[in-house]
């Protein structure tokens, strides 16, 4: 999860000048430790594109930790995939951070987090260590990460797809297609079609950092989406969190199991909206980013980020073992 956290104790504001800069090691720490764990898994991402091979079309692909260890002399080649993923994270979350610092809110620096997971890590979080005392604070704190974070994407999709190449027929295991790069792709070689593309690393990459994107712009809960809903409207907030994970477990049953997680991650009592003064000081420039990270939202968004791992399909899956 890439949003920010609101604490929900009371905590008298903080002037902008007086805020200190955090602790730098520990942010360091884990940005090494993600840098390795991306790198690890940006490995065979970048073998399977030399092959010109589907990412994720065999078991050994979503376990590549033996495969992994037993070829370190090419760590090297995981960078691109690392870095461009790394670099999103970074935007989105630094977007989140010097928007704390414009408001007087004090918030540590990003903390990436490492994982054994398909792209190595499970995003960037960032801590906020004082209030959020007005809606007009809330709502841009909320809005800048995904700008940032899709300014970014832009251009690593750009790049990615530049060093993509076309596979003579479909590939066996596809990603789905966000609209952002089904897009720029009909713009950079139009009349190919996008289920041939192998996608390079930086490609690869850049479609983890929309989907994480488009995670973040659920509006529910404290995820950023949920902030500038708040920031709008408490009441629709508190009704669309209700709605949110509903939908979430309806997505998961058919399409990609991964949506129950995130509807199970809303239901904890700590993603609960702590309250913000109504000053009712939102302006036409505050308002106007909420339609902008909606437009992100859609260019971002898939039902479906992976073919075939539906609750349903995992479970025939399954019952053909039994």
């Amino acid at each position: 999860m890439t949003s920010p956290s609101l604490l929900t104790e009371p905590a008298p504001p903080v002037p902008a000048r007086k805020i200190s800069s955090p602790g730098v090691g520990l942010p360091i720490l884990f940005f090494c430790a993600t840098l390795l764990s991306t790198t690890a898994v940006g490995m065979r991402y970048m073998y399977k594109f030399k092959l010109g091979q589907a990412p994720l079309d065999s078991q050994a692909d979503v376990l590549p930790f033996p495969w992994i260890f037993s070829h370190l002399s090419a760590f090297r080649s995981g960078l691109p995939f690392s870095l461009t993923l790394i670099a999103i994270l970074l935007a989105h979350e630094f977007g989140h951070y010097f928007a704390c610092r414009a408001f007087g809110v004090r918030a540590t620096l990003p903390y990436l987090l490492p994982a054994p997971s398909l792209s190595g890590s499970l995003g960037a979080v960032i801590r906020l260590r004082s209030r959020v005392r007005s809606r007009a604070a809330l709502i841009t704190i909320g809005a800048m990460g995904p700008i940032s974070g899709f300014a970014v994407a832009l251009a690593t999709v750009t790049i990615g797809l530049s060093l993509s190449h076309q596979a003579p027929h479909p590939l066996a295991m596809r990603f789905q297609t966000p609209l952002i790069i089904a897009g720029l792709h009909a713009l950079l070689a139009p009349g190919r079609p996008v289920d041939t593309l192998v996608p390079h690393p930086v490609l690869l990459a850049s479609w983890m950092g929309l989907l994480i994107t488009a995670l973040n712009l659920i509006p529910a809960g404290q995820l950023d989406g949920g902030h500038i809903l708040y920031a709008i409207s408490p009441a629709a907030h508190r009704l669309s969190s209700r709605i949110v994970v509903g939908v979430l477990f309806f997505l998961g049953i058919f399409f990609w199991v991964g949506w129950i997680f995130w509807g199970m991650i809303l239901m904890v009592p700590a993603m609960r909206h702590p309250a913000v003064p109504d000053e009712r000081d939102l302006d036409a420039w505050h308002l106007c980013l909420a339609p902008v990270c909606l437009a992100i939202l859609v260019f971002c968004y898939t039902y479906q980020p992976f073919e075939g791992y539906s609750l349903l399909a995992i479970v025939g899956k399954l019952s053909h073992h039994f």
